[in-house]
């Protein structure tokens, strides 16, 4: 027999999900056209009582599936084609994986502090050159940035901290990637590089509460770009 929501065993629908569904019942309800534009995310987020972080996920997950196209600059205009049935599943949220890394990451860059070899230490800071080095290229950039916070997760010495944050970077999919290139600026991606820097030095510096700052200051810092822009 089927279940349903709510019943023992059966998880909770995405949050995404839930708002992507109710953008797309007023978009039936108030009769908005094929190639017309939605309401302005301020207003939208309103209506639907929802925050704009929450109402940012659910407009990239209907951009994946056809109903919307997300035009920077511009805004979010209804497709050219008829709604689909349901909304596709693409793993957690981006807002729900940055809050998840917030929490745990700050503590195993504060672990990392305590514990870090000079060897570790070294391994953080050649992720860091290499990331500050392959700026301009955004693939080589963003295999840095991985290499960055694995090499602190190794720092902690526990495998099962290493574990969690490939966990989380492989759960990224193509929401967050859809995100980043609607929402991500030249000017987030410059301020991200001395956060590194920061991090890095926190850990060198043997300051575990530094560490843990620095790298919650660095993960806000992403949340508030991508989900105010």
């Amino acid at each position: 027999m089927k279940k349903t929501a709510g019943e023992p065993g059966t998880p909770e629908p995405r949050l995404y999900r839930v708002v992507a569904e109710r953008v797309q019942q007023l978009i039936q309800e108030e009769r908005i056209a094929p190639g017309a534009r939605l309401p302005a995310e301020r207003e939208l987020s309103a209506k639907l009582c929802v925050s704009r972080a929450s109402l940012r996920e659910a407009l990239i997950a209907l951009e994946l599936g056809g109903v919307v196209e997300v035009r920077g600059g511009s805004g979010v205009y209804v497709c050219e084609q008829p709604l689909p049935a349901e909304v596709p599943e693409t793993g957690p949220g981006p807002f729900e994986v940055l809050a998840a890394r917030r929490l745990i990451e700050s503590e195993i860059a504060a672990i990392a502090a305590k514990v870090a070899t000079g060897a570790q230490v070294d391994a953080i800071l050649r992720a860091v050159e290499e990331m500050e080095r392959h700026h301009e290229d955004r693939a080589s950039n963003e295999q840095a940035d991985r290499n960055f916070h694995l090499a602190i997760a190794r720092a902690t010495g526990n495998t099962a901290f290493v574990g969690v944050i490939e966990y989380l970077w492989s759960n990224r999919g193509t929401l967050w990637h859809k995100l980043k290139e609607h929402y991500q600026t030249e000017e987030l991606r410059l301020e991200t590089l001395p956060d590194h820097r920061k991090i890095l030095e926190a850990i060198a510096a043997r300051d575990p509460a530094g560490a843990r700052h620095a790298m919650r200051a660095h993960l806000e810092r992403v949340t508030r770009t991508f989900s105010r822009g």
